[in-house]
């Protein structure tokens, strides 16, 4: 009886905790983690043959929008936030890349200057990667630029979700938005679901939310008070996401 029990709970808790079937991240979060496996240890070897590791401390640029590339970053350890910035100098977080990922590559494609601007929410270990490697691998590994291009694709499908959450949604539904996206980005590999801890400042929540930071204070200590978080500083658990998927008012 007691481990009929047992398992109850636990499929209770597991279902609580999933977001299979009652909320689909991927329409609100994209990578490019998967975009390196297609390539050959060649092809690897030769993309990352002039990489530079470069270290950065929480709250460093990487690059800012207007600037001119030389190159694509890969994110070895840590996190990194991209963003623009309005006239008023408010930050909008639009997307936060983790380790695998590739990032400033649009600008290397279009020959332009940096669209956005990108900077480490925590401290960091990234490549850097000379663009002449990174346009040459295109040119000699078609699967590559295939998994590139869907990759910018599915970024498009995510980036208009995300404007119509700042145009149609409210606070605590965006709010609940951006916690559950930055959940799946904390995630580690082989780790239980209760270890899964948002670090990230009140400030970077609001401007990926939209939101003021005042509010978000707020409604952070309103699903704390309801037991659907937890925090400590600048910590956050999600203890029930069923609760805070339902929050978000996603149909």
């Amino acid at each position: 009886m007691q481990k009929l029990i047992f398992i109850s709970f636990l499929n209770s808790y597991l279902y609580r905790m999933s977001l299979s079937g009652i909320f689909p991240i991927d329409r609100w979060n994209f990578t490019t983690q998967s975009t390196l496996n297609v390539l050959s240890e060649a092809d690897l070897a030769g993309l990352l043959a002039h990489q530079t590791e470069l270290k950065y401390r929480k709250g460093d640029m990487i690059f800012r929008e207007g600037t001119i590339p030389s190159g694509i970053f890969l994110i070895r350890s840590g996190k990194v936030k991209k963003y623009k910035v309005d006239n008023s100098a408010k930050e909008q977080i639009f997307y936060v890349a983790n380790q695998g990922e590739l990032i400033g590559y649009h600008a290397v494609l279009s020959e332009e200057r940096y669209p956005d601007s990108a900077a480490v929410i925590e401290d960091s270990l990234i490549s850097f990667i000379p663009k002449e490697d990174f346009i040459s691998i295109l040119h000699r590994s078609p699967a590559f630029t295939g998994r590139l291009l869907k990759a910018l694709s599915h970024e498009f499908t995510v980036l208009t979700n995300s404007i119509s959450v700042i145009a149609q949604r409210t606070a605590p539904e965006r709010l609940a938005i951006a916690l559950i996206v930055l959940r799946e980005k904390y995630k580690e590999e082989g780790s239980a679901e209760h270890e899964i801890v948002l670090n990230i400042s009140r400030m970077d929540l609001a401007n990926m939310a939209g939101i003021a930071q005042e509010n978000v204070i707020r409604l952070l200590k309103e699903l704390k008070a309801e037991g659907i978080v937890e925090t400590d500083g600048r910590k956050i658990w999600i203890k029930d996401i069923k609760q805070l998927v339902k929050k978000s008012n996603y149909h």
